[in-house]
């Protein structure tokens, strides 16, 4: 140990020997990975795309490893130099949904559909990179209001993904079947129970272990039955724009706004990640590691559209780990990516996860997805909730969750409005961002000035 920090056993510049390092790596690994195959998982199987989960899988697993060893080694000033490990981001899964719909509403096939996705995506990695270089101004216009209400919209908007699998998936014959319930009910209460260990790493695999109890259940109650895995190569061997590429400015715009949000997700958790890692959160090093690690976001996601798997950014969950085991060494992202580029480069992986039944999934989703929007009220209640405030928010969250109630409001006008504006999270968002630019902020009351209801 060669650390000078009293509380870190590693500090950010030190190098541990192997094992302790491997050792540091499986447990962030451990920590993010159920993360980082859900979003391929949930995609797949609203939109039809089982064929191919085996290898968006791997490829979700292998471009994370590839951005978390780029964020920590940090070349030509690409990444915060931290260890951020990168996953696939459950903020861009409504956009990326509406994307595959439109292409699917067409009667597009499974490859037309996610040539459309990864290629919005890719032009979308570069919004992220174009921001990273405008991080102090950026964080004047989209503030923590903004950020919350779009991140509790694409929870809220995601629960009915996961609510779905939980009675048995999209058009299932035996949709909220006793069984069905009772099974993603299991897994849900699994997880609830293990979080609530007062041991950090039975909180860290609760969402694991829940989804082991719950395919353990469905096996003896015969909702699980292995298939016969299909042929597949013994190596998944990455290929750039496998499904071809294609561009639609009505499925761009959601998913550019949500770039844009997670650039400022990103600035927080790099923040944490400075200080759990102490360096400093203000001055020039501070502002630079920003700058670095959006950047790394953005070509991370570059890499992810590219390599055919969905969006990535930098991991809340592992700053937690950073803090539980004391390993700050950015050395230890670079095991991380190793490990988890290996671990992509085998299908049977991804064929494998893909048979957890739906209810199953649904109850571990569900919970994920909750927390999601628990995540965006939260930084709603950091927010000064004035009168303005307030107001925004109301109108946000009315319009947004309006629109996706009732999604037949906009069929009398243009299809390019219906495709543009059938997202809460982009009728939402532009709203809260729109409010914020146009209402004035309110001016303290003083002591001197008559408050509202005395006389």
């Amino acid at each position: 140990m060669t650390s000078h920090h009293s509380d870190l056993l590693y500090g950010l510049e030190d190098r541990p020997r192997p094992l302790p390092a491997l050792f540091a790596a499986l447990q962030h690994i451990l920590a993010s990975f159920v993360g980082i195959i859900t979003p391929p998982l949930v995609i797949g199987s609203a939109l039809g795309l089982a064929a191919h989960l085996p290898y968006l899988i791997s490829m979700a697993l292998m471009v994370s490893g590839v951005g978390t060893f780029i964020q920590a080694r940090r070349p030509f000033g690409i990444g915060a130099g931290m260890i951020c490990l990168q996953g696939t981001s459950f903020a861009f899964l409504g956009a990326v949904l509406s994307a595959g719909f439109i292409v699917k509403s067409r009667g597009g096939s499974p490859e037309d559909i996610l040539a459309m996705i990864f290629g919005v995506c890719f032009f979308g990695a570069f919004v992220q990179i174009v921001l990273s270089r405008f991080i102090g101004k950026l964080r004047r216009i989209v503030t923590p209001l903004v950020t919350g209400i779009v991140i509790t919209l694409i929870g809220v908007s995601l629960i009915k993904v996961g609510i779905t699998d939980l009675g048995g998936g999209f058009n299932a014959p035996d949709f909220g079947a006793p069984g069905n319930l009772a099974l993603g009910s299991l897994v849900l209460a699994t997880i609830i129970l293990l979080n609530r260990s007062s041991k950090p790493w039975v909180r860290l695999s609760s969402i694991i272990i829940g989804l082991a109890v719950g395919s353990l259940a469905a096996w003896f109650s015969g909702k699980l039955v292995p298939h016969a895995l299909p042929d597949l190569p013994l190596i998944s061997v990455p290929l750039p724009f496998r499904f071809g590429f294609s561009f639609d400015w009505t499925a761009f715009l959601p998913v550019a706004l949500i770039y844009l949000i997670s650039s400022i997700e990103t600035v927080g958790d790099l923040t944490a990640n400075c200080m759990l890692s102490r360096r400093p959160i203000e001055g020039p090093e501070y502002v630079g590691r920003l700058k670095g690690g959006v950047l790394g976001d953005g070509v991370s996601c570059l890499l992810a559209a590219t390599f055919s798997a969905f969006p990535n950014t930098t991991f809340a969950q592992n700053n937690g780990v950073i803090q539980l085991t004391g390993v700050a060494s950015r050395y230890v992202g670079l095991y991380i990516g190793a490990l988890l580029f290996v671990l992509g480069l085998f299908p049977l992986i991804g064929a494998i996860l893909q048979q957890i039944p739906k209810p199953v999934l649904g109850g571990a989703t569900l919970v994920m997805f909750g927390s999601v929007a628990a995540a965006g009220i939260r930084i709603l209640s950091q927010a000064e909730l004035d009168r303005r405030s307030l107001l925004i928010i109301a109108a946000s969250l009315g319009i947004g969750l309006g629109v996706a109630a009732q999604p037949t409001l906009l069929h009398h006008l243009p299809k390019l409005v219906q495709n543009l504006f059938d997202s809460a999270i982009t009728c939402g968002g532009l709203t809260a961002i729109v409010l914020s630019l146009l209402l004035p902020a309110e001016r303290p009351t003083t002591s001197a000035e008559p408050l509202l209801g005395k006389h």
